[in-house]
């Protein structure tokens, strides 16, 4: 009887160059619409924000940590005003509930009532 080997091996996927510099291109410009429209909405919510940052993310548009800190996506400076205003709420909000219940879409709806619009447009997207 003939014995295989199997032989396992690392393949590295590089990001294209365009998204890097792309990158740099719009970080401030997210930044600053992300600070703007936090403390903005955050009058009407009162949430105790810790940090917050912008990535090169490949999936996710932001995202909320248990710490307060509030992440995005650096394509939020590229995306309509109010499907932007519907992301920043959403990581918000989870400062308030953190998971993807009633009570947390009632939160949302407070600030964006259309939010289930707004969400299923914003899935259709490709980051």
């Amino acid at each position: 009887m003939r014995k295989f080997r199997i032989v396992w091996r690392r393949v590295k996927v590089k990001r294209k160059k365009g998204n890097a510099l792309e990158y740099k291109k719009y970080k401030e410009a997210a930044r600053n619409l992300a600070d703007n429209r936090i403390s903005y909405y955050n009058k009407l919510y009162g949430f105790a924000v810790n940090g917050v940052a912008i990535k090169n993310a490949k999936t996710r548009w932001g995202s909320c940590s248990k710490k307060g800190n509030l992440n995005f996506n650096y394509k939020i400076a590229l995306l309509p005003e109010a499907m932007a205003d519907y992301v920043i709420v959403h990581e918000l909000c989870h400062l308030g509930e953190f998971n993807h219940s009633k009570k947390f879409w009632d939160l949302v709806g407070v600030a964006i009532p259309n939010h289930k619009l707004l969400r299923k447009k914003i899935q259709n997207i490709k980051l």
